[in-house]
């Protein structure tokens, strides 16, 4: 689950981090509104959409000339006016695809005085199962140029979960951002400041970018972009209502409420397979043979089948499936009950589409035959691989 930059930072500023003052904003008056609370004279009005790049970010419906999704202001008027031409519009970044994302949130923050820029992440490291720093001193709007062109000015190490951080790994954030005397202590207590908010909120990426020095020599965390693993959520119920439903897919919100593992993609063959594995198998072979997966979906061992239903529902629901494969081996779930699941959905929402089922497992027979009798006109497959050449056929005509 991520959360806006605002929610983010309020996070951060409650174990100690600097930032800067802002307040959030739904609309144009509530935007004059905050301008008016901060000290001035130079404001900054920021989108808030769950996307990074929004500084050199389009306007679907302004001018190609206009600025981006971040921009600053000399003035309360000004604020205003930015805040009339980005609330509302569909702003494209290089992380949101070319749909982009609706700006239906603002943050009116205070304007800094910037010495220097750095960038600071953090994120769980899955090979070595700890959590690790991220740190350059090349920060701003191009960090992924910089990783690409110059990755030896990118500098990580992880922190041994055990003991935690440590006052030497304040030190090596200090060294690779060439920080010395007091900044270089600022940063050892923000590199532990960061750090337990991290594990303490079960985060799952932690990036400040830009990280900056201002022209008085304080360290400020200017940006913050924040996701939790979403598997400890029922530790964080204070956590779980900064979510903000308008910035996911509501077919994946659709699907949580019924756990069921799912991701939209951009294809046109709709999967529901049990397990993450073969699920990716299954989407992997359907490239294969020259199409895309519409989605990731795994409904999971233990599926009943009402939630066969759902899964079914939610796939028809994406107008850009073109046909359907149903991949499922009976280990803990029985082929009887996907069948089951798959005939309830196929008549309660009815079947515009080619779908081809393939079944293997605990009571494969029964599965098939309640399928076969069922009156529906469904593709038999025998294993993956013909399952997978015949949505494919059916699809492409």
């Amino acid at each position: 689950m991520n959360i806006h930059e605002y929610q983010g930072k309020a996070i951060l500023k409650a174990y100690g981090a600097t930032i800067s003052a802002g307040y959030p904003a739904l609309s144009v008056e509530e935007a004059v509104e905050a301008a008016k609370k901060l000290p001035g004279p130079l404001f900054v009005v920021k989108s808030q959409i769950h996307a990074g790049g929004r500084g050199k970010g389009k306007f679907k419906e302004l001018p190609a000339e206009a600025k981006g999704g971040v921009r600053l202001a000399k003035s309360v008027a000004e604020v205003e006016a930015h805040a009339r031409e980005m609330l509302g519009n569909t702003l494209v970044t290089i992380q949101t695809g070319p749909a982009g994302k609706q700006v239906n949130r603002l943050y009116i923050e205070d304007g800094s005085d910037i010495e220097k820029e750095f960038y600071l992440s953090m994120l769980v490291d899955r090979s070595t199962g700890r959590t690790a720093f991220v740190v350059s001193t090349e920060g701003g709007m191009d960090i992924e140029k910089v990783a690409h062109d110059t990755p030896e000015k990118i500098v990580t190490f992880s922190v041994d979960p055990a003991t935690g951080v440590m006052p030497h790994h304040g030190r090596a954030v200090a060294r690779a951002l060439n920080l010395t005397g007091d900044l270089a202590k600022q940063a050892e207590k923000l590199t532990a400041q960061l750090y337990a908010a991290f594990v303490e909120k079960d985060m799952s990426l932690l990036e400040v970018n830009p990280l900056i020095v201002t022209k008085d020599g304080v360290l400020k965390c200017l940006d913050a972009k924040v996701g939790f693993d979403s598997n400890a959520l029922y530790r964080h119920p204070d956590m779980v209502e900064l979510r903000d439903l308008t910035e996911e897919d509501p077919k994946e919100i659709e699907a949580s409420k019924y756990d069921l593992s799912y991701v939209a993609l951009d294809g046109t063959i709709g999967c529901m397979v049990n397990g993450a594995g073969l699920a990716m198998a299954t989407m992997d072979i359907i490239k294969l043979y020259g199409a895309e997966p519409a989605n990731f979906l795994d409904v999971g061992g233990g599926a009943s089948k009402e939630k066969v239903t759902a899964a079914f529902k939610i796939i028809t629901a994406d107008p850009n499936v073109k046909g359907i494969l149903v991949n499922i081996f009976g280990g803990i779930m029985k082929c009887d009950i996907i069948a089951e699941g798959v005939i309830a959905a196929v008549k309660e929402v009815g079947l515009k589409v080619p779908l081809v089922v393939r079944l293997e497992g605990t009571n494969v027979e029964l599965g098939k035959k309640i399928i076969r009798e069922s009156g529906l006109n469904v593709i038999p497959a025998d294993d993956l691989d013909d399952a997978a050449q015949k949505i494919v056929k059916a699809v492409q005509g």
